[in-house]
């Protein structure tokens, strides 16, 4: 989905979290229901990330991390530029996609940067996704990406606390299980720990992301 560098309106950007809603495992690609259900505003839209005129904080989320630990986000990730996606490992598309164009991304960062990058993966099927299978998929996309999985209706209140909607997977007919999330990705400044940046699906590849995460890392809007 192509966007302007225009003032986004409220509503407009409403539209833009519903088209984002991928229902990942069918043949057909159906099964998206609804918007995210707190859609947030934006200062201005462009090819790559919106800015909030409303950033978020980060989400109260203590999952388990593929190691089998617990992990608290907010204490975890605090004090670091931090880019959090909900996504799925069986997931046949965009999931994997935008993993992969982050890990190019962050491989272009000088290498004090990159560490200090936090990359929080967390799963949207957490019937499927143990912390071994979420290891085991992260690190064919970098060592360092953090996947965490745990209880889904915890899963999902964090998620609906940043605008991204969950809906549960279920099985079709034949046979395919559907998983349906919201595409966004969200960027949180190291200054405060709030997301001053989302990006909606499509505007995640390496071109754009090598260009503004500088910018993210230093806690600045790209």
């Amino acid at each position: 989905m192509r966007t302007t560098r225009t003032a986004t309106t409220a509503a407009a950007f409403a539209v833009a979290a519903a088209l984002s809603l991928t229902a990942c495992g069918g043949s057909d690609g159906s099964g998206g229901k609804s918007a995210a259900d707190k859609p947030a505003t934006v200062e201005k839209q462009k090819k790559g990330g919106a800015v909030l005129d409303q950033p978020f904080e980060k989400p109260d989320l203590t999952l388990t991390d593929t190691h089998g630990k617990s992990y608290d986000m907010i204490e975890e990730t605090k004090g670091h530029p931090t880019l959090l996606y909900f996504g799925y490992t069986n997931c046949p598309d965009i999931c994997p996609l935008t993993m992969s164009n982050i890990a190019v991304a962050k491989s272009k960062l000088p290498k004090d940067e990159q560490k200090d990058l936090r990359v929080v993966f967390v799963t949207s099927d957490p019937k499927r996704d143990t912390p071994k299978e979420l290891g085991k998929w992260l690190r064919g996309q970098d060592p360092s990406f953090i996947g965490l999985t745990g209880d889904f209706s915890t899963i999902r209140a964090g998620a609906r606390s940043v605008g991204v909607s969950l809906e549960p997977s279920y099985k079709k007919k034949n046979g395919d299980v559907v998983s349906t999330h919201g595409a966004q990705m969200l960027a949180f400044s190291p200054k405060d720990d709030k997301a001053h940046v989302l990006y909606t699906e499509g505007n995640t590849t390496p071109e754009i992301l090598e260009k503004d995460l500088p910018k993210i890392i230093k806690g600045e809007n790209p």
